[in-house]
């Protein structure tokens, strides 16, 4: 991927960052999986959306997976991370198809340890940006 297709990407996440109701932090994940690979994409998240409920202090087992195929407010590559108990949000991702490859734009609150979350990704062997305000 082009350095300035990464610098884009990371202005355009930052800005999505700017102050809301909730404070959050982000993670760009860069995958090399291609439109073709639909069940590792969605594992792919799943698995990066438990690093994040587990940073954020939730148990992985206690939050699912929201996905927008079935609603009109939502993008069909776009996904939530809600808790069973009272759909709280723990994060929201969008899937970017970018030459030929998913990049993966994560959000959740600032109150989570970033840098485990960062670093669990990068275990779960993804290369990962982090993003902060």
């Amino acid at each position: 991927m082009s350095e300035t297709l990464d610098d884009d990407l990371y202005r355009r996440t930052k800005r999505l960052l700017e102050p809301g109701e909730i404070e959050l932090v982000g993670a760009i994940v860069h995958t090399d999986l291609g439109s073709a690979e639909d069940i590792e994409m969605h594992q792919a998240t799943v698995d990066i959306g438990e690093v994040i409920a587990e940073g954020a202090g939730h148990d992985p087992r206690d939050t699912y997976v929201y996905s927008g195929t079935d609603d009109t407010n939502f993008a069909s590559n776009q996904h939530q991370g809600l808790t069973i108990e009272g759909d709280e949000f723990v994060w929201e991702c969008q899937q970017l198809l970018r030459e030929g490859t998913f990049d993966v734009v994560f959000y959740y609150e600032a109150s989570a340890d970033h840098e485990a979350i960062l670093e669990g990704i990068r275990e779960l062997g993804f290369d990962v940006t982090g993003v902060e305000e």
